[in-house]
């Protein structure tokens, strides 16, 4: 794999925490990469360790152990301004609760990222009237969260979330308060965006709403389970060894090294 297409690489990343008493292992060990311009759900039960790799992710914790890297940038050299300078520009994040600011017109809204990058006035009103049409909602851009929908708001929520072009777009349980029709809409518009080349990662644990994405990383127990990927024939491959597979693997080169010293 080119590292250059590496939007995410995780080496040897693990979270612990410290409760005092005791100290609970949210993450083990986990080494993954996701390529620009891929569509992947990330899966898991309560307590999987899902949420903990989302915080991370977006640069909401750090990991205790290993590295993540983020569009080649190594997140944990950086001080809290740049953090936060990082979550801006380079992640744009869509929450379960729309989290909307109330009594603020959808425009306003949408224009908040941008507000904070320091872009002129003139140029955050243009930005945030396309990001509205694009998902369908140039026609209220006046109104308030409370005279929107659900589907309506997260749709708010997705423009805003790309108000300053970040490579990353990150979702967390996007269609957690939505209707089946809505939950549709929703995820057929994250697909319009990977088609347009963005990276768009989902945190859920609804099944049907997995299958709109082209990879699913599912956790259990704080570890990575499973890697499946969709092939040209719609088709679910496993990618990722088993740990007897790994074993076996690791084996089986040292064997080859063995036999080209002799």
């Amino acid at each position: 794999m080119n590292e250059t297409e590496d939007l995410i690489r995780i080496e040897n990343l693990g979270k612990v925490y410290d409760t005092g008493a005791i100290k609970v292992i949210g993450l083990y060990n986990i080494n993954l990469t996701i390529q620009k311009g891929e569509f992947v759900a990330i899966m898991g039960q309560s307590g999987s360790g899902k949420s903990t790799l989302m915080n991370i992710l977006g640069c909401l914790d750090r990991p205790t152990l290993g590295h993540y890297y983020l569009d080649g940038v190594e997140t944990a050299d950086l001080s809290p301004d740049e953090l936060s300078a990082v979550r801006n520009r380079k992640i744009g994040f869509v929450f379960q609760s729309f989290n909307l600011i109330s009594r603020t017109s959808a425009l306003k809204n949408v224009e908040l990222p941008m507000t904070y990058a320091h872009v002129s006035k003139r140029q955050r009103r243009k930005r945030a009237m396309e990001l509205l049409d694009k998902v369908g909602l140039s026609a209220r851009y006046d109104h308030q969260p409370n005279e929107l929908s659900g589907g309506q708001r997260q749709r708010v929520a997705i423009a805003r979330a790309l108000a300053n072009e970040p490579p990353l777009i990150l979702a967390d349980e996007p269609t957690g308060n939505l209707d089946t029709a809505a939950s549709v809409e929703i995820m057929e518009l994250f697909t319009a965006l990977h088609r347009e080349g963005a990276t768009v990662v989902v945190v859920t644990h609804e099944e049907d709403i997995a299958e709109f994405t082209n990879r699913i990383l599912r956790f259990r127990d704080g570890r990575l389970q499973s890697d499946k990927r969709r092939n040209e024939q719609g088709e679910w491959i496993e990618t990722l060894e088993s740990l007897e597979q790994s074993i076996d693997t690791a084996k089986k080169v040292e064997k080859k090294e063995e036999t080209a010293h002799v």
